[in-house]
């Protein structure tokens, strides 16, 4: 019916369209007519022309009926226009069992909790109770947002009325103290639990032991579970995942890894969440040496994300060859590798020194997807600075910046640090002038770098010059930019010059804190406290561009 009335719809447009079209044709216009459709409107979703026949239904002089209201006060809730379904619900006089649980299901949806607890009230005044799904409905909601006092309410009400609660109330009602660090709440509610009959289950048990390895409890977390046990009931999958990962938090490694020896036992399969703990368990522990076991001898396979994880930590961890192998064996696996990947590979290659591969890679890389994040050609050009091949570097930042490869301001800073390292700070100054011209702007460290650069070429005039404009940008200074503009001037005929730039820069508040204090204090002894120490580029090279 909802594809026929949605055709007459298209061929009439509206919905008075459609009842003048029937009444031609002998029908008369009744209100179950507009019922009907109102209702064949509400189950197609097509919520505007809903609102059309109950507007068409007022017009031909018919009073609508509570379904009718029913109908228009969800589909003003759906459309997300709360106030105007309220005021239905408000004006309905013989408002149903149904208007009541229509409205409280849709305000938990919308996560209105204080709308929720008023309808509620309006309800019981009105003789009407909530069906089991409801209620467990309404505590979901109180527990998100934690409002655990009307949860505690809501389960009084339930027990004073005689509903049944069920055990996934329960179980919710626990999880909510437990997420809320109310543990011994969460513990005496199970203990009542248990006192009126209601046996809890794994997922009652699995909120319990999570908040107790949480709350540094660990011996109650053992107790829940050996109680399971003896019982014969289990861990599955979710538990074990929550062991793996408090216990990892815990520092308890080795007990971590026993629950994860234990899933074939209990003949369940890793997936995951598995994975991303056991990931991190290996790395909290440093036991990178184990890390080969999740790529080998697995009946399941992780997802892209994991493996990206994976791929990076085996960098570093200071194995790149298991980095390369997992790779490949990703690629075995028909994974489609994506810009994290090619990052975890090509970081891999420069690490080994296979250079000539990671080049090959790359060149492979960017001929299938020219629009490659920009940190592909950071590695790259970074892996090639590393090995002395500046020159190579340089000629592949070129050809990305001719073909407008995407490249961003950590490429450049990389770039302008390669060159200022081969003693090339004039080919740097360009670079840096061509970035500002690609609308690539510079930032804090851009500036730094060359200007640290005509530090050590002791070029005074370029110096002053950059300054200028780092005052003019309100960008800081570094400190190992200032210490080199300290040996620069105050070892030379420039003291003058240097004690006005110094003055200028005191009075922005641009010179690092500790600096700034001791530019003050100077000052305030008429005398400068003079550093003679030198810093290298190397010091500043490995903040330029992260890739492991």
């Amino acid at each position: 019916m909802v594809s026929v009335v949605s055709n007459l719809t298209h061929t009439y447009g509206t919905v008075k369209g459609i009842v003048q079209e029937l009444e031609s044709v002998g029908c008369v216009t009744k209100a179950q007519t507009l019922l009907l459709l109102m209702r064949i409107y509400w189950c197609g979703a097509m919520y505007d022309m809903v609102l059309e026949a109950f507007e068409e239904m007022i017009n031909y002089g018919y009073i609508p009926n509570t379904y009718a209201r029913n109908i228009v006060m969800d589909v003003l809730f759906k459309i997300k226009h709360v106030d105007a379904a309220l005021k239905i619900l408000r004006e309905t006089h013989t408002p149903n069992f149904l208007s009541f649980s229509i409205a409280i299901c849709n305000l938990c949806r919308l996560n209105d909790v204080d709308n929720v607890k008023s309808v509620l009230r309006c309800m019981l005044m009105k003789g009407y109770y909530m069906n089991p799904e409801t209620y467990t409905f309404v505590l979901n909601c109180f527990c998100k947002f934690a409002r655990l006092e009307e949860a505690l309410q809501l389960l009084g009400m339930m027990i004073v009325l005689g509903a049944p609660v069920s055990v996934n109330f329960w179980s919710i009602l626990i999880d909510g103290f437990c997420k809320s660090g109310r543990i011994e709440v969460a513990a005496y509610l199970l203990e009542k639990m248990i006192k009126i009959g209601c046996s809890p289950n794994i997922v009652t048990c699995t909120s319990l032991v999570k908040g107790f390895l949480e709350s540094r409890m660990p011996q109650k977390a053992f107790e829940i579970l050996r109680t399971l046990e003896s019982k014969g009931c289990f861990p599955d999958l979710v538990l074990c995942n929550v062991l793996i990962d408090c216990l990892t938090k815990m520092g308890w490694y080795e007990d971590a890894f026993e629950v994860f020896c234990s899933l074939r036992e209990l003949k369940l399969m890793p997936d995951v969440y598995t994975f991303s703990s056991l990931v991190s368990t290996i790395c909290s522990s440093r036991q990178y040496i184990l890390l080969p076991l999740l790529t080998s001898g697995l009946a399941v396979q992780p997802d892209l994300v994991v493996c990206n994880c994976l791929l990076s930590y085996f960098c570093k961890a200071g194995y790149p060859e298991g980095a390369i192998e997992f790779y490949d064996d990703m690629i075995d696996r028909g994974f489609l590798p994506d810009k994290y990947s090619f990052a975890g590979v090509l970081s891999a290659l420069c690490r080994l020194d296979r250079i000539r591969e990671a080049v090959n890679v790359y060149h492979g890389i960017i001929r299938s997807y020219p629009d490659i994040d920009a940190h592909i050609h950071t590695i790259m050009m970074n892996g090639l600075i590393k090995s002395g091949n500046l020159q190579k570097a340089m000629r592949l930042f070129r050809k990305a910046a001719t073909e407008k490869l995407p490249l961003d301001v950590v490429s450049y800073n990389l770039s302008i640090d390669g060159l200022i390292m081969g003693g090339l700070t004039k080919e740097a100054y360009d670079l840096f002038s061509q970035m500002k011209e690609k609308d690539v702007a510079p930032n804090k460290h851009s500036y730094n770098l060359i200007l640290s650069g005509f530090c050590r070429d002791r070029d005074v005039y370029m110096v002053k010059h950059l300054v200028q404009e780092m005052i003019d940008r309100n960008i800081e200074i570094e400190s190992h930019t200032y210490k080199l503009m300290q040996n620069l001037f105050f070892n030379s005929s420039n003291s003058r010059l240097a004690f006005d730039l110094f003055l200028e820069l005191g009075n922005t508040g641009l010179l690092p804190k500790v600096e700034e204090v001791m530019f003050v204090n100077s000052l305030s002894d008429s005398q400068y406290v003079l550093d003679s120490g030198t810093s290298s580029s190397d010091d500043v090279s490995d903040a330029v561009v992260s890739v492991g």
